[in-house]
């Protein structure tokens, strides 16, 4: 469901995107080229600030967001998805919220106040909050990373790591070609 939120803000969707019946993009969202948002996923930007202003959330291109994510921001911050990254099943990016190019986001990891650098990895059931993951940084299942974490600890990301983000997002720009092809059958 494509809709509006109380500002009147309606998302910019590209038409090469493709958005699940299921899922739900409300207000100031843009989402770019070959982008899958996947079912029953929610992107809301509906929130202003003390001004009363609000920044868009921004899907930017070959990326996918599956299925169950929610993307939502405090008070109208910037959230961001760069090009070809993926967050996965059920994962929760709240802004304010930067992720960069190449990003793999694993299953249920929930990042809020944080920004993570280009080909980065954050694997399944791990939550990132108020921090600046450099580039190539890896944090390993179940891991809880804030503002005092010692950052050193962690290795970079290893290469079969980036191999694996970039599989899933080419096998997603599959799934965008493939969906809106079906949609043409209906």
């Amino acid at each position: 469901m494509i809709r509006k939120n109380p500002s009147g803000d309606l998302p910019i969707i590209d038409q090469s995107a493709y958005v699940d019946y299921t899922a739900i993009v409300c207000g100031k969202v843009i989402i770019e080229a070959n982008v899958f948002v996947g079912p029953y996923a929610v992107i809301r930007a509906d929130e202003v600030d003390e001004n009363g202003e609000m920044n868009a959330i921004l899907i930017k291109a070959n990326s996918n967001i599956q299925d169950g994510v929610v993307i939502h921001s405090k008070a109208g911050a910037a959230v961001t998805i760069g090009h070809h990254s993926s967050i996965a099943h059920r994962s929760i990016i709240h802004g304010p919220c930067e992720i960069g190019n190449h990003v793999f986001i694993g299953f249920n990891s929930v990042l809020f106040n944080c920004i993570v650098g280009d080909y980065s990895a954050v694997r399944h059931n791990s939550v990132v909050d108020g921090c600046h993951l450099p580039t190539h940084f890896y944090v390993p299942a179940m891991h809880y990373i804030h503002a005092e974490t010692n950052l050193s600890q962690f290795p970079p990301v290893d290469i079969s790591i980036n191999e694996f983000s970039e599989s899933v997002v080419n096998t997603n720009i599959e799934l965008v070609l493939g969906y809106k092809a079906l949609q043409n059958e209906f």
